[in-house]
C-alpha cells in the first residue's frame, strides 16, 4: 500500500458571503476537466503550455448575446472582430453562427476572404488602410468605415478612376461620460467633423453612404455610455433624413462589451459586477426604437464585440516548474507559461485553479513565467493551495487577445487545441518551432564562418 504524504495541521478561517474589505472569500475548487477532457490527458497529449478552446462555450456565449438583442430589436447583425481572435477556426465558428467580419488590416481582410466570407459581409475598419487594400474592398463591395479626410479624398479619386460607387460609413468619436475619451479614430461628434465629413461624401455623389459606426473603447463598464452613442449616431442619422432625404441602412456601435474577467485593481470579481449582454443590449435598442428615425426605415443594428464572445471559451493549461522563497519570504511559483503568450496578465486579474487534487493549506504567492524579465508577472498576488513541481494549473478567461498579441519571445508559442460539440480534441494551431522561426532568416555567408 502506498504511503500517504504527510500534511501537517493547520487553522483554516471559513469565509462565507461575498467578498468584503479584508480580500476575496477562499474558493478552492480544481479545474480537473475541460468540456470532459482531463486537464492532465491534454497536457500529455499536447504539451504544456497549451491554449484550449471550448466550441461549446463560444457558441452558447453568441447565442446568448443574440438573443439579448434580436428580442429587443427587429434588425440585428453581428460582425465577429478578426482581432479579436483571428484563429481560422474560431472565426469559422462564428461564421457558421450568422457572424459576418469586421477587419482592422489587410492581413486580416486576407484572412476573412480565404475563410470564404463575402466580401459584401465585410467591415473594414481602421486607420490603415492602403489604395491596395481599398482596391480590393472596393471591388468586393465591402463595407470600407471611413477614418479620416485623407482616406476619404482617396476613395472618392479611386471611384472616379475604377468607376465605381464604394459602400461606405464613416467612424464617429464622441463623448459619451467615460474618460479618457477616445478620439484618435474617426470623426468628431462634438465638433462639427462628423456633420462635415457627411456633407462632403452626399456632395461629392461619387460614394454611396449606407451607415454609421462608432468604437468608443474597451472593456466598457457602462452600457449608458452606449446609449450616448446611440443617441448621437442617430441624431446624425436624422439630420441625413432632414438635409438630404437620405436613409442610410445600418448603425454599427463597434464593440468593447466586457467579457467576466477581473481589471486589475478592482475591488469586486468581474463575474458579480460586470454588465450583461441583456444591459448593453437594453441600453442600445431603447434609444433606436424610441428615436425619431422612420419606423418603417429602421436601420440595422451591427454589433462587432468580440471579446465577450470568446474570452470565457478559452483556457491555458499550464505547468509548474519550481517554487521557492523570496527574500521578502512570500512564495513563488514559477510557470512554463508567461506574459509572452499570457498578453491580457497586465489588465486582468485572471482565475487561476489547480488542475488536480491538492492540500488544504493555502498561502499567498506570487506567480511568475519562465522568462528572464523582471516583468513576467502571470499574478502578483493569489491566495492558492501549494503546487509542486510538474502539477497543472488552469487559467480562465483567455479566449481574448492573447493568441493574437502573443509573441515568439525567449520561448516558443504553444499548440492551441479545440474540444468540439462532441468533445473531440482537434489541433488548430500547431506549436513553433525552431525551423518556422529561422525559415524567414537570412544569414549572409561571410557570417557563417567563426571560430570560438
Amino acid at each position: 500500500m502506498e504511503k500517504k504524504k504527510y500534511e501537517r495541521p493547520v487553522l483554516k478561517k471559513l469565509d462565507t458571503g461575498m467578498p468584503n474589505k479584508f480580500g476575496m472569500r477562499s474558493e478552492y475548487t480544481p479545474k480537473t476537466h475541460i468540456d470532459g477532457i482531463a486537464v492532465s490527458d491534454l497536457a500529455k497529449e499536447y504539451g504544456s503550455p497549451l491554449f484550449v478552446i471550448s466550441e461549446s462555450t463560444l457558441r452558447n456565449t453568441f447565442q446568448q448575446a443574440k438573443r439579448a438583442f434580436t428580442t429587443r430589436y427587429p434588425k440585428v447583425q453581428f460582425a465577429w472582430s478578426y482581432k479579436t481572435n483571428y484563429m481560422n477556426a474560431v472565426c469559422c465558428a462564428f461564421h457558421q453562427e450568422g457572424s459576418w467580419a469586421e477587419v482592422v488590416s489587410g492581413f486580416e481582410y486576407d484572412k476573412a476572404i480565404a475563410n470564404g466570407v463575402s466580401g459584401k459581409k465585410i467591415i473594414f475598419n481602421g486607420p490603415d488602410k492602403t489604395e491596395e487594400d481599398l482596391k480590393k474592398a472596393i471591388n468586393n463591395d465591402s463595407l470600407i468605415h471611413i477614418d479620416h479626410l485623407d482616406e476619404l479624398y482617396t476613395i472618392i479619386d479611386m471611384a472616379t478612376s475604377m468607376n465605381k460607387r464604394p459602400r461606405v460609413a464613416i467612424r464617429v468619436n464622441m463623448d459619451t461620460g467615460v474618460y479618457p475619451m477616445w478620439d484618435r479614430f474617426g470623426f468628431n461628434y462634438e465638433n462639427g467633423q462628423a456633420w462635415d465629413a457627411l456633407n462632403k461624401i452626399m456632395r461629392s455623389e461619387k460614394l454611396e453612404l449606407v451607415g454609421l459606426h462608432c468604437h468608443i473603447g474597451t472593456f466598457m463598464l457602462s452600457p449608458g455610455a452606449y446609449a450616448v452613442a446611440a443617441t448621437k449616431l442617430t441624431d446624425l442619422a436624422i439630420s441625413l433624413q432632414t438635409k438630404f432625404n437620405h436613409d442610410i441602412k445600418y448603425i454599427d456601435l463597434g464593440g468593447g462589451f466586457t467579457s467576466k474577467n477581473t481589471l486589475k485593481g478592482s475591488y469586486l470579481p468581474g463575474s458579480d459586477t460586470n454588465p450583461t449582454f441583456d444591459d448593453y443590449a437594453e441600453a442600445i435598442t431603447s434609444v433606436l426604437i424610441n428615436s425619431n428615425l422612420r419606423q418603417d426605415k429602421l436601420p440595422t443594428l451591427i454589433l462587432e464585440t468580440g471579446r465577450a464572445l470568446i474570452d470565457d471559451a478559452g483556457f491555458l493549461v499550464g505547468s509548474v516548474i519550481a517554487n521557492k522563497r523570496l527574500s521578502t519570504g512570500k512564495r513563488a511559483t514559477i510557470l512554463d507559461f508567461g506574459v509572452n503568450i499570457m498578453f491580457t496578465a497586465f489588465w486582468y486579474d485572471h482565475k487561476v485553479s489547480p488542475a488536480q487534487e491538492f492540500t488544504h493549506y493555502a498561502e499567498d504567492t506570487v506567480l511568475y513565467g519562465p522568462l528572464c524579465m523582471n516583468i513576467d508577472v502571470v499574478r502578483e498576488n493569489i491566495s492558492l493551495p501549494l503546487l509542486n513541481k510538474g502539477d497543472h494549473l488552469v487559467v480562465h478567461q483567455m479566449g481574448a487577445y492573447n493568441m493574437t498579441q502573443w509573441m515568439q519571445f525567449i520561448t516558443l508559442r504553444p499548440k492551441i487545441v479545440m474540444i468540439d460539440m462532441d468533445e473531440r480534441v482537434h489541433i488548430i494551431r500547431d506549436n513553433e518551432t525552431l525551423e518556422s522561426i529561422t525559415g524567414p532568416e537570412r544569414t549572409p555567408d561571410y557570417l557563417k564562418k567563426f571560430e570560438l
